[in-house]
């Protein structure tokens, strides 16, 4: 699937964030096929029979997109990371309301090992531990892992460079696997900065 046109998308962002609100019907309309595979992406790695549908994922991010204020959306990879963050918060939010954790692969993205097989409210406190101290490479996770942005739109939201990014996923990568394969709590792991 084609990536939705860019700069129709920048400039229904930017009416919206003028106040226009009219725009984010168009805005989703665009993207809504971006925002659905990444749905999908995210329930491929859950277990089977899960309740939620990528639809349903979807819809209810829309209703907590179109409730942000006061946001100077950038472009179309900026609006894909907000609703990447919306969407690690709905299923992470599901998985603690389940008795039993939420199991996610973390795909060949963040395996060090085939069988890797983690918890999706585990993952997500290892990210809240990691953007507690490096909030940068937490984010570059949060799009990777949950966007499915590659990483020139990544440097393009964070204003930085391909090379960084790739960086930081490395080192994110390889903090949040030993963070979450720990099996006593002993205090968090420090991760080098650039």
């Amino acid at each position: 699937m084609p990536p939705s046109p860019s700069p129709q998308i920048t400039e229904l962002l930017r009416a919206w964030s003028a106040g226009d609100q009219t725009a984010v019907g168009q805005i989703v309309e665009l993207v809504y096929p971006e925002l659905h595979k990444i749905a999908r992406k995210h329930l491929y790695h859950e277990r089977p029979g899960h309740t939620i549908q990528a639809t349903a994922l979807v819809n209810e991010a829309y209703l907590r997109l179109v409730n942000i204020r006061h946001v100077q959306w950038q472009n179309r990879a900026h609006f894909l990371a907000v609703g990447a963050r919306v969407m690690r918060r709905i299923l992470v939010d599901y998985a603690r309301k389940r008795p039993k954790a939420a199991r996610v692969d973390l795909a060949d993205d963040l395996v060090v090992t085939p069988d890797l097989d983690l918890d999706l409210v585990l993952l997500d406190q290892a990210l809240e531990t990691l953007a507690g101290f490096d909030a940068r490479k937490a984010q570059v996770v949060e799009m990777r892992f949950f966007g499915g942005l590659t990483a020139e739109e990544i440097a393009t939201v964070l204003a930085i460079s391909p090379q960084s990014v790739h960086r930081d996923w490395g080192l994110a990568k390889a903090w949040l696997i030993r963070e979450m394969r720990r099996e006593e709590d002993s205090g968090p792991a420090t991760l080098a900065k650039d």
